[in-house]
């Protein structure tokens, strides 16, 4: 058993690099040329879509509200596998990820990623401080953000989460942009961040949750939403792995 999950993370990595070397030449639209910015979201489903069935593992993507395409959201997703941003990519609305500048040094892929979502190094404040310059930039031009607001895969206990950052609410408020709460139950099952990354076949699923508006809230009310988003997709996560 243990040899075909090690056959199958192999072929697993194999498939995924292959995909992005086909879609490549088409990510290289929107780098030249910014405004078409919304195929990155077109490109990340077609991605995320042939990735799963390749590799073949099941998947279910559940919206709990209509998200409104023409609609500027802040996707916040629990974080506790490199699956994650895959799973982001059946993002039903185009968005960009903000996120840890870990893959800027893979080649061709890291140019990709560095060029079309924004990545920070946490360790740096002058890095800290870019992004959520860069952030709110990306927000002023029409897009979309997906912010892992645990900061990264930092829990040690999955499903437990880390306690939230503020970067993600603090972008929502100062813009009044709503943010919708996304659930990843089982990905810390199929990939485990630890001991080794080894996948295990069994039903992926995400859920979007519905948006929660931020017109009300001021910047002296963020600890109180970001409890409401933490409580929100910790219930869910309680919920699916009963």
């Amino acid at each position: 058993m243990k040899i075909l999950r090690i056959l199958h993370t192999y072929y697993g990595f194999v498939v995924f690099t292959l995909l992005f070397l086909i879609l490549f030449p088409l990510f290289l639209i929107p780098i030249i040329f910014p405004k078409q910015f919304h195929m990155v979201g077109m490109l990340n489903r077609w991605w995320a879509r042939l990735l799963f069935l390749a590799i073949l593992l099941p998947y279910k993507i559940e919206c709990r509200a209509k998200l409104d395409r023409k609609r500027q959201y802040i996707f916040c997703p629990n974080h506790f596998s490199y699956l994650d941003i895959a799973t982001m990519g059946f993002n039903p609305v185009d968005a960009i990820f903000v996120g840890k500048n870990d893959m800027e040094n893979i080649p061709l892929f890291g140019f990709m990623y560095r060029k079309l979502h924004i990545t920070v190094n946490r360790l740096s404040l002058k890095s800290r401080v870019k992004t959520m310059f860069r952030s709110s930039q990306a927000i002023d031009e029409g897009k979309s953000l997906m912010i892992f607001p645990e900061g990264g895969i930092v829990s040690k206990h999955p499903p437990h989460m880390a306690k939230f950052k503020d970067g993600a609410f603090r972008a929502a408020i100062e813009k009044q942009i709503p943010i919708v709460p996304v659930t990843i139950p089982f990905n810390w099952i199929i990939l485990p961040d630890h001991p080794v990354l080894m996948l295990k076949r069994r039903l992926m699923k995400v859920i979007f949750h519905e948006p929660i508006e931020t017109s009300s809230y001021s910047m002296d009310r963020i600890d109180e939403l970001k409890n409401k988003v933490f409580a929100v997709i910790n219930q869910e996560l309680e919920h699916e792995n009963r």
